[in-house]
């Protein structure tokens, strides 16, 4: 059989973590079968909840991270329509409603919804619907119905135990009594999730369901609607949470990061898919960067935890510099010079800035703040000179610098390849450390403590004329 998943994200806002990886285990299992199908179905069901652009959103998130899909509202396909408010327009859910009624699995309701939600929120959990409109008979339903009384269909929920297997949690089996008779289809025509989920599911012939393990108390419910129909029930693969911390799952109405802002922020969609993956899931080599292409290869759903799995920003920023840092040059040029020029207005050699940032960022939105010496020569005081590692002062830089000077002077080349042999003989004319002749002349032409490369590789970039000047500056200053 053709390994048929889905991902059906609710256009409610912008693109969670959890959501987010949801769709990248779905792609996986996925493209673990040669032939097989990844979807994109939109879930608008709860009309109430929708944010207008969400579903671009969706769109553009997924195609960021290179996770296409073979059949959806976009691109088509032979079970569509892709989008669940589409399909209510047809009758399809009202009428598998109405068959699941004659086949047992669920009955008109004609209570007063509001009055019920209003009991529901007072007695909280210990709330258990025990609907009256199951007695009714089938003449008596059509009767109110006729008469215009407003109605939902809810599921019927037997006597007994319901048991499935799950490919994360194993086989958890629970007693019908602790389940409540949900609503399939609410008095508006609209379909509930629960209900619509399961119905699309069979009709676009999912064959893996790959879910948040918060779904998991759901499923005996959605399979008592599989067996009414006597269909063929998918297999289950239920994840764990991503979480904050020990106690908080992830979550953007907590004001936690999406894959937008993260993305805003200067991290690769290539490297917040390589981290949300190890969210949960254990590779069995000791690595961590995977390509998407790699993680197809390397997944296997038998290595879920149980456990979530905690979000940690510094990780994934050690990641992102990992990725930034394999790229070869002229890619990596080409990615960073807008940022670049955030900060670096005059003419100088982006991809030489460009090769001294690679490896210091570990996200493309801390490039700006690192070059800003490039077009002002801040005012600095000389205790910047002291560095006991490199057993360096002021005074060392008074001794030093003249000596710089007077050998850049006299510099014609001045490339970084020059520029290097020349320097680096300085150090043994006067019988000082490498250290002690690079770190003030760092200084002295960045004004800086830090910076992204060191003095050879910043003259080269600042030129002779400005390098001249700046150290002017300095010596005048000492």
């Amino acid at each position: 059989m053709t390994v048929r998943t889905r991902f059906a994200p609710s256009p409610t806002g912008y693109m969670h973590i959890g959501n987010l990886r949801t769709a990248l285990y779905a792609y996986l299992v996925a493209r673990k079968d040669p032939d097989g199908v990844f979807i994109l179905r939109i879930e608008d069901t709860d009309q109430g909840r929708l944010v207008e652009g969400a579903t671009d959103i969706i769109y553009d998130t997924i195609r960021a991270c290179g996770l296409k899909h073979d059949e959806g509202p976009d691109v088509g396909g032979a079970y569509g329509p892709y989008v669940q408010s589409e399909r209510v327009t047809s009758g399809l859910y009202r009428d598998y409603a109405v068959r699941l009624i004659k086949r047992g699995g669920a009955h008109y309701c004609f209570c007063d919804e509001e009055m019920l939600q209003a009991q529901r929120e007072a007695e909280g959990d210990s709330f258990k619907y025990d609907d009256p409109c199951k007695l009714l008979s089938a003449e008596e339903c059509e009767k109110r119905i006729a008469e215009g009384a407003k109605y939902v269909i809810r599921q019927t929920i037997p006597e007994g135990q319901t048991s499935f297997d799950d490919e994360v949690f194993g086989t958890i089996t629970v007693d019908n009594s602790t389940l409540d008779e949900q609503v399939l289809l609410k008095s508006d025509g609209f379909p509930t999730y629960n209900f619509a989920n399961v119905i699309d599911d069979h009709l676009m012939g999912i064959t893996d369901v790959v879910r948040g393990m918060e779904y998991l108390s759901s499923t005996p419910k959605y399979n008592l609607i599989y067996n009414a129909f006597d269909w063929d029930i998918p297999r289950y693969i239920h994840c764990p949470p991503v979480m904050k911390d020990e106690h908080s799952k992830l979550s953007k109405r907590n004001g936690d990061a999406s894959f937008q802002d993260l993305v805003a922020k200067g991290y690769l969609p290539e490297a917040i898919l390589n981290y949300i993956a190890l969210l949960g899931w254990a590779p069995e080599e000791d690595r961590e960067i995977y390509t998407l292409d790699e993680l197809v290869q390397a997944f296997n759903v038998k290595r879920i935890g149980k456990v979530g799995a905690i979000f940690d920003p510094e990780k994934l920023k050690w990641l992102n510099g990992m990725w930034l840092r394999q790229m070869d040059l002229d890619t990596y040029t080409e990615l960073v010079t807008p940022y670049i020029d955030q900060a670096v207005k005059g003419d100088y050699d982006r991809r030489k800035i460009a090769a001294i940032i690679q490896q210091r960022a570990n996200t493309l939105q801390e490039i700006p703040g690192m070059l800003t010496f490039f077009d002002e020569f801040p005012s600095f005081t000389n205790d910047l000179y002291f560095n006991k590692k490199m057993k360096t002062n002021a005074d060392v830089a008074k001794e030093i610098l003249p000596e710089c000077l007077t050998l850049l002077q006299n510099q014609e080349d001045w490339s970084q390849e020059a520029l290097h042999t020349v320097l680096l003989e300085l150090p043994k004319k006067l019988e000082k450390k490498n250290g002690q002749v690079l770190f003030p002349l760092r200084v002295a032409i960045t004004g800086l403590p830090s910076t992204p490369g060191g003095a050879i590789e910043i003259a080269s970039i600042l030129g002779k004329e400005e390098t001249l000047r700046r150290l002017d500056i300095a010596i005048s200053q000492l």
